[in-house]
């Protein structure tokens, strides 16, 4: 068996600069070169797997007796190392985590039998799980509503795993969670490389995949950022949370008004400016108008919407017994959203979310009508009518599906003739209309039930020309008193 690996070792010192000598001290060897019976002592070193970040490493152990310990040692770990196949790089490393382990605390290697039956359980060997076996274990016991998990699920599965599920816990660093983030904007280049090819094949090959948005970098990081919290409170990860420490690119999609300029150009070449867009108040006039005529069950749910800015599952899950038209308000504290397509009821998504929204007089007389409208409903149905408690429902009295609400206002926003906008941007019109007529910005923040008025001033305020044109006025006067001084 080859020995090269074996050798010995002394504790002498140059006596120039005091540092050991290690293997190369004089004494160590005979003259015909054989290894000294009385100086020194045997050490060995193995080259072990590489570790999750590609960097070289070896066993060492020194302080041996005699040559036969420093042999047996050595091939004990080789024999471990082998336990696991070449193909198995995490369990290989794993092995290579425990040798060095024991070395550095001084202690004997691990049993072989030990060891081969914790890989044929497919037990974690170390002393904290990897970051996959952390993962699925903490979705599986994440108390959180249906969506969430799901979404939850969908980033740990498809991004967090194969990025970072090989990594024991507690090594995770600021530098793999970058390097992910990393790899995911070089996959997103090679994709849209892909999809603009001039070779069909190539354009073929990543048909029906789609970059990762920003928006998602942001929801991968909040979900390993929560996840890593709650292994920090379970004393699973030592001291900082990695994922809290990377910055990335991704902020949330301002509004932008559809303002003649952009409605034209949108006429002539289809493209729509932005993500998030939002009507001006003549736009939503029109809208409304349209649809008191054409869509009179909808009308009065987006109405609601447009003026006072509710989401889609608050209007849908709007609870009859909420509703006081004769103190003009409502209390939002239930909503109906879809988990897949399936209806699902539920409270709002924050604890801002349960609020008090205060109606103008004209959102009053539309309430007013459209209760007159469902009782005709309801006397029509007689005892086939279904008791929801719900505010909004359909001519047959069951409750609206959220996704239906959407379709409809889609369509009817398209034969309006009107430039497109999603149903949620409903709510960022009825925002921006407030703050143009110059509502206080913490009275939209609790309108709209944003947990800060940051969310609020960083979504909105950028819409809020009046703000601008002002700010832009008084720079403009202070200029021009200047040069009148002068």
């Amino acid at each position: 068996m080859p020995a090269e690996n074996i050798f010995k070792r002394c504790g002498c010192r140059y006596p120039e600069t005091g540092k050991q000598m290690g293997n190369n001290c004089p004494k160590l060897r005979r003259p015909n070169h054989a290894w000294s019976s009385d100086h020194g002592y045997w050490a060995y070193h193995l080259e072990l797997p590489p570790t999750i970040d590609g960097r070289r490493r070896q066993l060492r152990r020194s302080g041996l007796p005699t040559r036969r310990a420093a042999v047996d040692e050595r091939n004990h770990a080789r024999e471990l190392l082998a336990l696991a196949p070449a193909w198995d790089k995490r369990s290989r490393r794993d092995i290579a985590d425990v040798l060095q382990t024991a070395v550095r605390a001084k202690e004997p290697l691990p049993e072989i039998d030990r060891i081969r039956l914790r890989l044929r359980g497919d037990t974690h060997l170390g002393d904290t799980p990897t970051v996959a076996e952390y993962l699925t274990n903490w979705l599986t016991h994440h108390n959180v509503d249906a969506n969430t998990k799901g979404g939850y699920e969908t980033i740990i599965r498809v991004h967090l795993i194969p990025h970072l599920g090989d990594i024991p816990l507690d090594k995770l660093r600021v530098s793999h969670v970058r390097a992910m983030f990393t790899a995911i904007e070089q996959r997103n280049e090679e994709l849209l490389a892909a999809k603009a090819s001039p070779d069909s094949a190539v354009r073929k090959s990543v048909a029906g995949k789609r970059p990762t948005g920003p928006n998602t970098c942001l929801n991968i990081r909040a979900c390993l950022r929560k996840a890593l919290n709650d292994a920090r409170a379970d004393e699973l990860l030592p001291g900082y949370n990695p994922a809290a420490l990377v910055k990335i690119r991704g902020d949330r999609p301002k509004p932008i008004v559809w303002e003649n300029e952009r409605v034209q150009q949108w006429k002539e070449d289809g493209k729509i400016p932005g993500p998030v867009m939002v009507w001006t108040d003549e736009q939503v006039i029109q809208f409304l108008s349209y649809a008191a005529i054409h869509c009179p069950d909808l009308h009065p749910m987006w109405h609601y919407m447009a003026f006072r800015g509710p989401r889609r599952g608050e209007a849908c899950g709007l609870r009859d017994s909420e509703v006081r038209l004769h103190r003009r308000e409502t209390t939002i504290n239930h909503q109906i959203t879809t988990h897949g397509y399936t209806p699902v009821e539920k409270p709002p998504k924050s604890k801002a979310g349960n609020r008090e929204v205060a109606l103008d007089d004209d959102t009053v007389n539309i309430l007013i009508a459209y209760k007159a409208l469902r009782a005709k409903w309801q006397h029509a149905a007689g005892p086939a009518w279904p008791h929801t408690g719900l505010f909004f429902v359909r001519q047959d009295g069951h409750a609206w599906h959220p996704d239906s609400v959407t379709q409809r206002f889609t369509r009817h926003v398209r034969k309006a003739g009107l430039p497109p906008i999603r149903l949620h941007d409903l709510r960022h019109s009825a925002a921006t209309i407030a703050l143009n007529a110059g509502v206080d910005i913490k009275v939209v923040s609790e309108q709209l039930g944003h947990s800060t008025t940051t969310l609020t001033r960083d979504t909105y305020q950028s819409v809020n020309k009046q703000l601008h044109q002002q700010a832009a006025d008084a720079v403009a006067k202070r200029i021009r008193d200047r040069r009148q001084a002068a």
